[in-house]
This record gives C-alpha cells, sequence and structure tokens, in this order.
C-alpha cells in the first residue's frame, strides 16, 4: 500500500509537471481512491493468505507463460466469453456493467491524479498532456474533442443500461429472486446507477440549464463516487479487481488436466486434475481436516456425484456409493 501510494504521488509529480496543473475539485476523487487501495489492498490479501489461494497464486503465476494465456485473458477479461454460456442476455449487461465501469475508471483516474489535462490556446484548439508531454492537438468543436468530452457520458449510458437490464432480470427470474439478497445483490446496482445517473445530470445541468443547480449536484456526485468506491473492495463489486485472478484459475486447471486426470475411487471416473486432487487434500490437512471414509478413502478423490451418494449413505445405511447408476444430470451444464 505504502510503495502504490508513493507510486502515485511520483506520477502525479511527473504528470502534472511538478504539481503546477492540479485541478483541486477533484481531491475528494483522489482521497476516495487512496481510501479504495487500502481496502483493495486489504481484502486481497486476507484472501491471498487462505492456504487454497496461496497455492492457485503460487503455481498459477508460474504458468503466466503457456502459450494459451493471452487467448485465456482475452476471453476471461475482454470478451467475457465465460458469460456466453449463460445466454446472450446476460452476456450483454455483463459487458456494459464491467467495460463501463473499466472504462470510466480509464477517464477518471488519469484526470485526477493529473496524468491527464487539456489546455487551450486562443487558436480553437486544445493541447492533450499527458505525463506532462504535449501529446495532440484537437479542435475544440471537433469529433474527438468531442469523445473526449463525453466518454464519460457514454460509459454512464453503458452502466445504466446494464443495470436496468440486471435489475430487470432479478425482478422477472424466479431463480434470481429467490436467491438474491439486497445487500450483496441489489445495493451494489442500486449505487452504480446513482452514480450514472448523477454523472449524466451533471451535464444535463450544464448544456440545458446553462449551469443551473451544478455546483450541489457536482457535490452529490463526487459523495456518490467516494462511497462506492470506499464499498467496491467489500461488496460484489469486488470481483472487478479481482477478475484478473481467473486467468491464473483457468491456466491451472488446463495444465494440469493435460498432465492427468484423477479417476474417481468409487465409479472410476475422471473428475479433476491429479495435481487438484492432492491439492484439495493437502489444503485440509493443513487446517487438520481428515474426510475419509469407512473404506479408508478420502473424499477428495471421490466424484461429486458419488459424494453426494456417500452422504445419503451416512443416513440411509445403505452404501450407495457404490451402486454403479448414474446421476440423469450429473454433467448437466448451468
Amino acid at each position: 500500500m505504502f510503495l502504490t501510494v508513493c507510486g502515485l504521488i511520483i506520477l502525479s509529480f511527473i504528470g502534472t509537471r511538478m504539481f503546477t496543473h492540479i485541478d483541486l475539485n477533484l481531491y475528494g476523487y483522489m482521497v476516495g481512491t487512496i481510501v479504495f487501495l487500502g481496502g483493495f489492498f486489504y481484502r486481497f490479501i486476507s484472501w491471498g493468505e487462505r492456504p487454497p489461494t496461496k497455492i492457485l497464486i503460487k503455481k498459477g503465476l508460474k504458468l503466466l507463460g503457456r502459450k494459451k494465456t493471452p487467448a485465456v485473458s482475452v476471453e476471461h477479461l475482454l470478451t467475457h466469453k465465460f458469460i456466453w454460456n449463460r445466454g446472450i442476455y446476460r452476456w450483454t449487461q455483463h459487458l456494459l456493467i464491467g467495460w463501463g465501469c473499466i472504462l470510466s475508471c480509464f477517464v477518471t483516474f488519469p484526470l485526477v491524479f493529473g496524468w491527464m489535462y487539456f489546455t487551450m490556446d486562443e487558436n480553437g484548439y486544445y493541447t492533450v498532456v499527458t505525463m506532462g508531454i504535449d501529446l495532440m492537438k484537437v479542435k475544440a468543436d471537433g469529433l474527438i474533442a468531442f469523445v473526449f468530452y463525453n466518454a464519460l457520458n457514454i460509459t454512464a449510458i453503458m452502466v445504466i443500461t446494464g443495470v436496468s437490464m440486471a435489475l430487470y432480470r432479478r425482478l422477472k427470474n424466479m431463480q434470481a429472486r429467490a436467491e438474491q439478497k439486497f445487500i450483496y445483490d441489489f445495493m451494489p446496482l442500486y449505487m452504480l446507477l446513482f452514480v450514472s445517473l448523477t454523472g449524466l445530470l451533471l451535464t444535463f445541468m450544464n448544456v440545458f440549464l446553462h449551469g443551473a443547480g451544478q455546483p450541489i449536484m457536482s457535490i452529490i456526485h463526487q459523495y456518490s463516487v467516494i462511497i462506492t468506491l470506499i464499498y467496491l473492495p467489500f461488496g460484489k463489486l469486488a470481483h472487478i479487481p479481482f477478475r484478473p485472478m481467473s486467468v491464473l484459475a483457468r491456466n491451472y486447471r488446463e495444465h494440469y488436466a493435460g498432465q492427468g486426470m484423477k479417476d474417481c475411487k468409487v465409479c472410476g471416473e475422471h473428475f479433476v486434475s491429479t495435481e487438484q486432487a492432492q491439492d484439495v487434500i493437502h489444503v485440509l490437512s493443513i487446517n487438520e481436516i481428515e474426510f475419509k471414509t469407512s473404506e479408508g478413502v478420502h473424499l477428495g478423490e471421490l466424484c461429486l456425484p458419488c459424494r453426494r451418494k456417500y452422504r445419503i449413505a451416512q443416513f440411509s445405511g445403505f452404501p450407495t456409493h457404490q451402486v454403479k447408476i448414474k446421476e440423469a444430470n450429473q454433467h448437466a451444464q448451468v
């Protein structure tokens, strides 16, 4: 955390040309971002100290050099193809919310820390300054300048559309209604919706109301962003900065699955890689947990259907896990 904040200060020193171009109106966002980083580091370290996570991170980092890593990264971080299998509707809403938030950060953070700002000459051209270097000149009423002005409005519309789709699904889908909770499922969506709407209202007040009410709405929007940043590491939205870890998990599963699969001790079918089965047993032993059957077989060596049958056997007294009958939906796609 200390090194990260020092890095931000150094980059701001360079980007603002020795702190000569600082927008104090964005000071609150800067404080909120630093608090967010503190929460993120706390949450990530707490998660990373768990024995299963340590194994995943250690072995996953070693496998980043795989030839398939770029393709896996694109699938998990850019196109979100893993959501496509759940339906185009969910994929669309996820893509809009995810990329809306990410692009908003790409625009906001450089402005907040002074890595990018604009100066205007008398000839009607803006100079885009990036990390203290004059990057390009754009016409004030040109297309590029229009995109710069409205980048956050575009991302706000993306987020509002995605959130609206998510809320509609949560209200109409019976399975989602049965599983959802207000704090975990609805509140993050309401926070994103509020941030996006107040951001759009700022533009509306500036363009159509000639700035009337803008100072108050600016404070409301700023507070909504700060509260969302503080909440982000501790709620459902934490999966946004945690998402890169899915690349490590995918590499771990695919690499060790190619080396050899584990046979279920009861039915004999492959269910996970041999490495993963050993890691599960190792992690459980670290926590002094031993899941062994009366036959001396560890439950980590049984596939999920046989594991469920074994649990039933403990209540019924009949060795159902030894019955060679497959479940009708044991390979169902969710």
